[in-house]
């Protein structure tokens, strides 16, 4: 069965210009907990309404009304213009950090995407959980909120993520249309717009439920090719798929909480390795080579730190990204118990563009040097695998996990010491 994810920011405008007032001064009012809309000009007053807050809902207040209407409403609203270069900085900011979990994701707005939750579903207990991580980080890293709505369609996780706000995680299933869509009214229908809902009210189709059992061809006849669209949907048919590009990924990343703090070196490693593990993969399957490494560290204590370095030429294998994170770890870790670990990979680039080798990823070896080349103040770089060997390598582990599943075949140093931890998570 196939999952998909609909994230929405909640009050997206609003939202984002009251995290990044609360950034400026940590002292300053909250927007999202006053009646407050952005819209229009502050000093004339007019314009229209383009997000408002919850405490500005409950006046009566809604998106897409003139501002002179809002006000005569709630004459002490808080009015801000809109901020459109905050918003696309802010869109980016999400996009990016959405991609650190896959980049199965399609976005249909500045403020909402569709996520492909089945190929990563192996990470995590459930779906909840994963769209609950999801929706913390969220909050936790970018200072706002949004909703995440699962289910098995595009149409259904829309649906599911205009119920209940803010920062709630719902279902939709195909099983729980009859009880959670359709008792809604038909204005509530995605695609189904305020003329088309106020002429079903009049043929005496009031909710999506009646909609949904109407007979197929009175619909067409009275709203031609749309009338069975809204069929379709009020009975929660959707075949669309998640259309991702994977080439607008910033970067491609991994990181997982653990279930028991690491203190130790060689713990550590066996955690980057599997996250290296995982990263790598993505990118091969993104088809992208990566030319900077980040290592995240989150202590005990919650204090985060991270370091980065440029590669000497772009990567996609395990072992290359995997010595690039012992190595960030090596410079990074303060020897404070670890809560989390995190490889992130960036500055991408696709794997079908020309890239200079460094010389370092020649393959040196005894065999091509005669004695009399070596003296004893120089000594010979050791012989590196077959960088060609590597890659064929993760090219069979690839299609081996792929067929029989992540854990059908896997390196020797994980059998050795397993690490007690939680199932990793792009972060």
């Amino acid at each position: 069965m196939s999952i998909i994810f609909h994230i929405d920011v909640n009050s997206a405008f609003l939202s984002w210009t009251a995290s990044r007032r609360l950034q400026e001064d940590p002292a300053s009012v909250d927007l999202r907990t006053i009646p407050s809309i952005i819209g229009g000009d502050e000093k004339q007053r007019h314009g229209v309404v383009l997000a408002k807050s919850i405490p500005a809902k409950r006046y009566g207040i809604h998106t897409g009304e003139p501002v002179a209407t809002a006000l005569r409403k709630c004459p002490f609203l808080t009015l801000v213009p809109p901020d459109h270069a905050l918003y696309r900085t802010r869109s980016r900011e999400l996009m990016t950090l959405l991609h650190t979990y896959t980049s199965d994701i399609e976005q249909v707005s500045i403020d909402e995407c569709y996520l492909f939750y089945t190929p990563i579903s192996y990470r995590f207990p459930s779906p909840e959980a994963a769209a609950r991580q999801i929706a913390d980080a969220v909050r936790n890293t970018l200072g706002f909120t949004v909703n995440v709505g699962i289910a098995e369609n595009k149409l259904l996780a829309k649906m599911a993520s205009d119920f209940e706000k803010p920062d709630r995680v719902h279902t939709l299933y195909r099983d729980e249309i009859p009880v959670k869509m359709w008792p809604l009214s038909v204005h509530e229908l995605f695609m189904v717009g305020r003329k088309s809902a106020s002429r079903l009210e009049e043929l005496g189709i009031h909710t999506i439920g009646e909609l949904a059992h109407s007979d197929r061809a009175f619909l067409q006849t009275h709203f031609k090719s749309h009338g069975i669209l809204m069929w379709e949907y009020a009975n929660g048919i959707d075949h669309s798929a998640v259309h991702s590009d994977t080439t607008k990924a910033k970067c491609i990343g991994n990181s997982t909480t653990l279930a028991s703090d690491v203190t130790t070196r060689s713990e550590a490693f066996e955690v980057l390795l599997s996250l290296s593990e995982e990263v790598a993969a993505r990118l091969r399957k993104a088809g992208q080579l990566a030319s900077t490494v980040t290592v995240e560290v989150k202590y005990s204590d919650f204090h985060t730190a991270s370091r980065q370095m440029q590669t000497l030429s772009p990567i996609a294998t395990t072992d290359a990204l995997y010595d690039c994170a012992c190595q960030l770890f090596n410079a990074l870790w303060n020897g404070s118990p670890i809560r989390l670990l995190g490889v992130r990979t960036s500055r991408l680039q696709s794997e079908q563009d020309p890239i200079q080798l460094s010389l370092f990823d020649l393959n040196f070896s005894l065999a091509n040097v005669s004695p009399s080349d070596v003296s004893s103040s120089f000594d010979l770089p050791a012989k590196k695998p077959d960088l060609d060997k590597q890659r064929k390598l993760d090219a069979a582990m690839d299609q081996i996990r792929q067929r029989f599943g992540k854990d059908a075949i896997m390196r020797g140093s994980h059998l050795a010491r397993p690490v007690s931890r939680t199932d990793p998570s792009d972060s």
